[in-house]
């Protein structure tokens, strides 16, 4: 008999972690498949920086030296580039930060119209966007792009749905929902609704939950889990 984990990923679109954290996420579960275990996963929305203008796209390296300073964006962003790289991923700093509640909504549409599966092919999307390409994610025609892309509705659609105020405010009210929870960083990912893992986790550690919540039905304490690395306020 297979038993159901849900995990609620909360996250934000310009966090490098929560791209990272996917992509080990993504590798545990492949590789419990043959365990006992239907993972259902939803991603929901977190705004790192409310400060970021909607409408107008900053250099994203000059915005992160401006934030953190040569020295230590110079440690971060090796660190972040090393352990995508570990993954397969290009992550750079080129290209421009914005703010990310449009995305968001984007995100919200996909998960409403086609589930876990259109949510995570529009995020593969917008990551690989961003990280990897430099994109401007604020902007409408380049979510509507991706939207076209990862198959959750044509151009045309998405644009439409962006000048609209659909799953606005659903989004605006499950940012401040995480903020009222206490969380502060992100990736930060809920488990059957009463565990929380902390941070960019790498895939050995979500395959021994895994492993844990399938050798037995009872409700255990998963033994803490020291936090990974995240992007915080």
């Amino acid at each position: 008999m297979s038993r159901s984990v849900s995990l609620v990923v909360i996250g934000d679109i310009i966090c490098p972690w929560c791209y990272i954290g996917e992509k080990e996420m993504e590798r545990a579960i492949e590789a419990v498949s043959d365990l006992p275990l239907t993972i259902k996963v939803e991603h929901r929305p977190y705004q790192l920086q409310p400060s970021l203008p909607d409408d107008e796209a900053l250099v994203k390296r000059d915005w992160y030296l401006n934030r953190f300073g040569k020295d230590k964006f110079a440690m971060f962003e090796q660190m972040v580039t090393t352990r995508g790289a570990q993954l397969g991923l290009n992550i750079n700093y080129g290209g421009t930060i914005t703010q990310t509640t449009r995305a968001h909504r984007l995100s919200l549409k996909a998960l409403k119209l086609g589930g876990q599966e259109m949510q995570e092919s529009y995020l593969n999307a917008i990551h690989k966007a961003y990280f990897e390409q430099g994109k401007n994610i604020g902007d409408n025609d380049t979510l509507a792009e991706l939207a076209q892309e990862s198959s959750v509705m044509t151009r045309e659609e998405a644009l439409q749905f962006l000048q609209s105020d659909e799953c606005r405010e659903e989004v605006i009210n499950m940012m401040a929902e995480a903020r009222k929870k206490g969380v502060t960083g992100v990736p930060f990912t809920i488990i059957d609704g009463r565990w929380a893992v902390i941070g960019g986790q790498t895939a050995d550690v979500y395959i021994q939950i895994f492993k844990k919540l399938a050798q037995t039905e009872k409700v255990t304490p998963l033994s803490k889990i020291p936090d990974g690395p995240m992007c915080s306020v």
